[in-house]
């Protein structure tokens, strides 16, 4: 894609986009997220929260036995959303937002 996409569009794509690294388990935590976008921490932290907003259910889960946020999260229902959709448009969705 050689057009830009309106920020409705791309912030749409952001969210599907994290929400399948964290459920394919590619990176289910803020540093992993911020790896494999290139997202500052900030973006990653308001992508993961506005998950919600799509009737995405993210929960992070706290690794047994430890403290201090060990763990990482888990898409727990996808809403209206099909996750198989994403997967058969990742490539076209890792374009539209410029994503390694």
């Amino acid at each position: 894609m050689s057009q830009e996409i309106s920020k409705t569009k791309s912030s749409f794509y952001r969210r599907l986009y994290v929400a399948w690294l964290i459920d394919s388990g590619s990176a289910a935590s803020i540093p992993a997220l911020m790896e494999a976008t290139g997202m500052p921490r900030r973006t990653a932290q308001d992508t993961l929260n506005a998950l919600a907003e799509l009737d995405i259910i993210c929960e992070f889960e706290q690794q047994p036995g430890t403290r201090n946020n060990a763990g990482h999260y888990v898409v727990r229902d996808w809403g209206a959303i099909d996750k198989s959709w994403i997967g058969a448009n990742l490539a076209a969705i890792k374009q539209a937002l410029n994503y390694p």
